[in-house]
């Protein structure tokens, strides 16, 4: 196990955790730090969510892992799932990450990602090296990988809210830079 601080972003559907997690990675990048992983981010089309990208954080390069036009043995909700994408651009995300960035970043760990073996896997491997990490975590899933993380050690899990969600990235940011425990 790595003795670098792991941190988990869980809450609510939409009530935040890729804004706050994404302000504390440009924290983190202003202090010089370098953070690679993956991101999630919603797909609108006239105000409606209708699917999810996965972003490689360092690369910027992106592609659709969900979409309701979607047809996929893997379903999850109204959504179509792309393991393949997900395994191209977050699973490379997070292996390059792992072996190059100061800070790890994971977002999401949910419903839709734990479908991917090697999506798994890399969390896994990530959580094995001595690395800095900040995921987002599914709030309710069951999902064994969620249970295991759950239950590690060497994570620090703190809810996003509406009424912390503005003062959060401060927070994390302090937790990594070992200022406060």
């Amino acid at each position: 196990m790595g003795e670098r601080i792991k941190i988990g972003l869980t809450g609510l559907p939409g009530v935040g955790k890729t804004t706050t997690l994404i302000k504390i990675i440009e924290m983190m990048e202003r202090e010089g730090w370098k953070v690679g992983g993956m991101i999630t981010s919603s797909i609108m089309e006239n105000d409606k969510r209708v699917g999810f990208y996965v972003e490689d954080w360092a690369t910027k390069r992106r592609e659709v892992l969900a979409h309701v036009n979607i047809d996929s043995r893997v379903r999850v909700g109204k959504y179509g799932v792309d393991i393949g994408a997900l395994e191209r651009v977050g699973v490379a995300a997070i292996e390059w990450a792992i072996e190059n960035a100061d800070l790890v970043v994971v977002d999401e760990i949910g419903k839709m990602e734990v479908e991917s073996k090697k999506f798994v896997d890399a969390v896994k491997r990530a959580f094995d090296e001595d690395k800095y990490m900040i995921l987002t975590l599914h709030k309710k899933s069951r999902n064994p990988l969620l249970q295991d993380i759950r239950r590690r050690d060497d994570i620090r899990i703190l809810e996003v809210t509406p009424i912390n969600r503005e003062v959060l990235p401060y927070k994390v940011v302090k937790l990594i830079k070992e200022e406060i425990l």
